[in-house]
C-alpha cells in the first residue's frame, strides 16, 4: 500500500512538471511541497517557451505569501539557467524570463483585479484615478457610514434593530467580540454584511414563534427557580450555581406582576443565561434529598430540562434575528457605498465584483485578457470565495492547460469570509467536467515517520468527508525520509501537578491545574533537551541544499498556542517567564498582552515623562516604575520637601540639572540622590546609561 502511495505521488510530480496540455489540480497537505511544485510547472512552461513572463498569472492569498513566491521563482530561473546551455533557446527564455520577473503578474487576487480595473477603468465604471482602501480605512468609512444609519434608524427602529439593541452578551454575527456593546457588535454585523453585499439574496427565516417560545422557557426558568428555593443548605453547590435562575425569575416575576411585557429584553436575558457558568456546568452537590419539598434530582432533572430549552431557544432566536438583520442592514451598506463612490474608493470587495463584472459583461475585454494571459496558475486555491473563482474561471475560458490550481480543501478555514470548502469542491467539479485532471500529493517533507504516523492515526479514522456539513476527507501522509532511532519523534510530556487544591473526596484532574503547571514543565523540558551533553539533533539543511543532523538548540524549538489570550489574559506570558527564568533564548511572535507587560509598562512610562515633562503623573511613575523603582518613603519625603516632580526641576540641593549646582543643606540629602540622577537621565537628549 505504501509504495502505490509513492508510485502514485510520483506521478503527480511527474505530470505537473510534463503534462502542460492538462488543466490541473493539486490537492496536499502542508509540508509535501505544493508550492515547489507550482514554482517547478512555471519553470517548464518557460523553459519550453509555451508562454513569456508576462503572459503568466500567479495569484496567491497574501502579500507575503505573493513576494514569497516571486522569491522562489527567482532563485528556480537563476538555478535552471546556470545548467542550460549558453546560446540555447532555453537559456534565452530564462533571460527573458528573469529580465520581465519584477513585471510579472506575481500577486495576491486583489492586486490582480486592481491591475486589471486600472487597464480598463471605463469598461469597469469606475473613477479612473481611483484608490484602494486598506482594511483599517474600509472599516473607518463603514463605521461613519453605520452610525449615520443608525441615527436615522433610531427614529423608528425596525424589528431586528430593536431586538439587536437589547442583547447584552455573545455576539450573533461573525464580526462581534465579547465585550462590545450592543451598538458595536450590530455595527460589526452590518460590516460582515457589507463585505457578503454580493450576495443579497434574503437569508431562509424558518418560522418562529418568538413570544411563545420564550413563554415557554420562563416556565422552565420559573420552575426550576421554584424547586431550587430552598435547599437544606445553603453552601450546596447546586444552589449556588442556579443563582442567577432565581434571580432572573424574580426580575422577570416583578416585571409581570405590573403588567409589564417586553419580549425584546426577556429575549436578550434568557440568551444570556445560556452563557451564565453556573447554568451551563451546573455541580450536582451531594445528598439525594435537596431541601425540604424537592429531592435532587427533581432539581437536576429541571435543570437539565432548563438548559436544553434555553440552547434551542438562543439557537432559534439567533437564526430568526440574523435573518430579520441581514434585510434590516442593507441601508447601512447602501450608504457605505454612496461614501465610498464620493471618495473615487474601492475597498477588497470592490476590485473582486468590478472586475468579475468587466469580464462577464464584456466579451471585448474578455477576449483580450484571455489572448494576453496564457497560463494562470493558483496558489492556496482553498482560500478562493465564489467570485475569485468566477474571475479564474472566466478567464480559463474552457481550454486545456491554461489553469493550474493548488490547495488543501483541509485548510479552508475562513468560511467567515466566504471562502469554505464548499467552493472549493464546486469549482474542482466543473472543471473536472470540463476535462481537468485531479491529482494528490502525499509524501510529506516537513516530519519525520512516526510523526506522521501519529497524525494519520489521530486524523484518519474521523476526518471524512461530508458535503453536507462541509468537512473536508483526510489524506494520510506518507514518509519521504527515514526516521533516526536514537531519540523518540513523539513524546508525552507529564503533566507535575495535574489535581485541583479544591479536590474532595479524592483527587479529580483540573483544566486549570495543568494549564498553570504546563509552563514550568515546557521550559524546564526545553533546558533539558538544549543541554549540550543531552545528545539530541535535529536535521538542518545547509546552503548546499544538503540535510545533515546537527545538535538541538533553542532556534530548533517552536512553542504552538491555540490562542493568545483566554478570558482577557496573555496565554503566552507565563510560557515567557519560565523561559527567560531558564536563560533561554527565544522570540515571542504574536502575543497579544505586549503592552501590559511590566518592562514595557516601565519603559512606557519613562517615555511620557520625556514627552510632557510637565505632567507630574508620569513624572513619578517614570521614577516608581521596574527601571529606576524608587520606594515609596523616598518618592514622598521628596514630594514633601521639594513639592513636585518634574524632569527638568531638580531641586540645587540634590545638583539641579546639570548635576553641578549642588547647594549645601542641613538636612542630609545622599538618600535622595538616585531620584535626581533619574531625572537627570531621562531628560531629552541626554545620552547615557541608567543609573544603577
Amino acid at each position: 500500500m505504501k509504495s502505490t502511495a509513492r508510485r502514485s505521488d510520483a506521478e503527480a510530480r511527474d505530470a505537473i512538471r510534463d503534462d502542460l496540455d492538462a488543466t490541473l489540480l493539486v490537492e496536499a497537505a502542508a509540508g509535501t511541497g505544493k508550492t515547489t511544485e507550482l514554482v517547478n510547472r512555471i519553470l517548464r512552461v518557460l523553459e519550453t517557451g509555451r508562454a513569456a513572463m508576462d503572459e503568466i498569472v500567479a495569484v496567491t492569498f497574501t502579500e507575503k505569501a505573493a513576494g514569497e513566491l516571486k522569491l522562489r521563482l527567482r532563485e528556480a530561473l537563476e538555478t535552471a539557467r546556470t545548467g542550460a546551455g549558453d546560446g540555447t533557446d532555453v537559456r534565452r527564455r530564462l533571460d527573458e524570463a528573469l529580465e520581465k520577473l519584477e513585471e510579472a503578474h506575481v500577486n495576491t487576487i486583489h492586486g490582480f483585479c486592481a491591475e486589471l480595473i486600472r487597464e480598463r477603468p471605463v469598461e469597469a465604471r469606475v473613477d479612473p484615478l481611483f484608490t484602494v482602501l486598506t482594511e483599517a480605512q474600509a472599516d473607518h468609512l463603514y463605521t461613519r457610514a453605520f452610525h449615520g444609519w443608525l441615527q436615522e434608524t433610531l427614529a423608528d427602529p425596525p424589528e431586528g434593530v430593536r431586538r439587536a439593541l437589547r442583547r447584552t452578551s455573545a455576539p450573533v454575527f461573525q464580526g462581534g467580540a465579547d465585550g462590545e456593546g450592543p451598538i458595536d457588535r450590530l455595527r460589526g454585523a452590518g460590516r460582515a454584511l457589507a463585505e457578503w453585499r454580493d450576495f443579497p439574496q434574503p437569508w431562509r427565516r424558518p418560522p418562529f414563534d418568538r413570544v411563545p417560545a420564550i413563554g415557554a422557557v420562563l416556565e422552565l426558568l420559573h420552575r426550576l427557580a421554584i424547586l431550587s428555593e430552598e435547599p437544606v443548605s445553603a453552601r450546596d453547590n447546586l444552589y449556588a450555581d442556579t443563582d442567577a435562575v432565581r434571580r432572573l425569575s424574580r426580575q422577570i416575576t416583578l416585571e409581570q406582576s405590573f403588567g409589564q411585557v417586553d419580549h425584546d429584553g426577556w429575549e436578550a436575558r434568557l440568551v444570556d443565561l445560556v452563557r451564565d457558568r453556573g447554568v451551563s456546568r451546573t455541580r450536582k452537590g451531594s445528598g439525594y434529598k435537596y431541601g425540604k419539598h424537592a429531592l435532587r434530582s427533581e432539581v437536576l432533572a429541571a435543570r437539565d430540562a432548563l438548559f436544553a430549552g434555553l440552547q434551542q431557544f438562543k439557537k432559534d432566536a439567533d437564526g430568526d434575528l440574523a435573518a430579520c438583520l441581514q434585510q434590516e442592514l442593507a441601508g447601512a451598506t447602501a450608504r457605505y457605498q454612496e461614501l465610498k463612490a464620493g471618495a473615487g474608493a474601492l475597498d477588497f470587495g470592490d476590485l473582486l465584483a468590478k472586475a468579475r463584472d468587466l469580464i462577464r459583461s464584456n466579451d471585448a475585454v474578455r477576449r483580450h485578457l484571455c489572448g494576453k494571459f496564457t497560463q494562470i496558475f493558483v496558489d492556496e486555491f482553498q482560500d478562493t470565495d465564489p467570485v475569485q473563482a468566477e474571475i479564474l474561471l472566466l478567464l480559463e475560458d474552457s481550454r486545456p492547460g491554461r489553469l493550474f490550481i493548488v490547495g488543501d480543501p483541509k485548510q479552508a478555514i475562513y468560511r467567515f469570509r466566504g471562502t469554505d470548502v464548499g467552493t472549493y469542491w464546486r469549482v474542482r467539479d466543473e472543471l473536472e467536467q470540463r476535462g481537468a485532471r485531479t491529482l494528490q500529493l502525499t509524501t510529506s517533507y516537513r516530519s519525520v515517520p512516526p510523526i506522521q504516523h501519529f497524525v494519520n492515526a489521530a486524523f484518519e479514522r474521523h476526518m471524512v468527508e461530508n458535503r453536507a456539513t462541509l468537512q473536508a476527507g483526510y489524506v494520510p501522509l506518507a514518509k519521504s525520509r527515514d526516521d533516526d532511532p536514537s531519540q523518540p519523534s513523539v513524546i508525552a510530556l507529564p503533566v507535575p501537578k495535574p489535581y485541583s487544591r479544591r479536590s474532595f473526596g479524592g483527587l479529580k484532574a483540573s483544566a486549570k491545574a495543568i494549564e498553570g503547571s504546563l509552563p514550568d514543565a515546557i521550559a524546564a523540558f526545553i533546558a533539558w533537551l538544549t543541554e549540550e551533553d543531552r545528545g539530541w539533533t535535529v536535521s538542518e539543511r545547509g546552503g548546499d541544499g544538503k540535510e545533515k543532523r546537527v545538535r538541538l538548540e533553542p532556534r530548533h524549538i517552536a512553542i504552538l498556542f491555540r490562542r493568545f489570550t483566554s478570558f482577557g489574559e496573555d496565554v503566552t506570558r507565563p510560557y515567557v517567564s519560565a523561559i527567560e527564568a531558564r536563560g533561554i533564548p527565544h522570540l515571542l511572535v504574536g502575543g497579544k498582552a505586549f503592552h501590559g507587560r511590566e518592562e514595557v509598562e516601565a519603559v512606557r512610562a519613562v517615555l511620557a515623562a520625556i514627552e510632557w515633562p510637565d505632567d507630574e503623573l508620569s513624572a513619578f511613575a517614570a521614577l516608581k516604575g521596574a527601571l529606576f523603582a524608587i520606594d515609596d518613603e523616598h518618592l514622598f519625603e521628596f514630594k514633601s520637601r521639594f513639592g513636585v516632580f518634574h524632569p527638568f526641576r531638580v531641586p540645587p540641593e540634590l545638583g539641579g540639572n546639570t548635576g553641578q549646582d549642588l547647594v549645601l543643606t542641613g538636612e542630609p540629602t545622599t538618600h535622595l540622590m538616585p531620584i535626581a540622577e533619574a531625572y537627570r537621565y531621562v531628560r531629552p537628549g541626554r545620552r547615557s546609561s541608567p543609573p544603577t
